[in-house]
């Protein structure tokens, strides 16, 4: 089961790698994201901030979405981290056993002009095409949409920062 799918510009970093594991207890962490599945340097990046104990898979978003929905999966806790929005929304659209999608750091490093960038949340800025994206995302009533950044932050509602967007 995906107990969360993150999206984080960053993927696995401090905040992922130690404070949501742990807080998610989650000992399987998933990242979906198709440059790293292909490229071996970022791959041995984020293998370096996995802590001990949490095994790490990096697959493209397509063979996540098998990893995700393979029946073997049902009774263990799974982390999920996408690195954007419209591949959270490809995951959540294609995943049925998902708790919740957590928009949490998004859009701050894509290459998109900066002036086209809508404001979500102080950490989400997102280009039109990924507002598109979190605007399906948000729609979906069967996952629990948000942003939260740490867990001691309260979660913010995806759709009520959508409303007027």
């Amino acid at each position: 089961m995906l107990a969360q799918l993150r999206v984080d510009d960053r993927l696995i970093h401090g905040q992922v790698a130690v404070v949501w594991t742990k807080e998610l207890n989650t000992p399987l962490l998933v990242v979906a994201n198709d440059n790293a599945a292909k490229n071996k340097v970022m791959q041995m990046t984020l293998k370096m901030a996995v802590p001990t104990g949490t095994k790490l898979l990096i697959r493209s978003v397509d063979d996540a979405i098998k990893i995700f929905n393979d029946p073997r999966g049902k009774d263990k806790r799974i982390f999920g981290i996408v690195n954007s929005v419209s591949d959270a929304n490809k995951i959540a659209q294609n995943v049925q056993d998902i708790e919740a999608v957590n928009v949490a750091n998004a859009g701050r490093f894509d290459k998109s002009d900066p002036k086209t960038k809508t404001m979500v949340f102080s950490s989400v800025q997102l280009n039109p095409d990924e507002l598109q994206a979190a605007k399906e995302l948000a729609a979906l009533t069967r996952v629990e949409t948000y942003n939260q950044v740490l867990p001691s932050n309260q979660k913010q509602s995806l759709a009520s920062a959508l409303k007027n967007k």
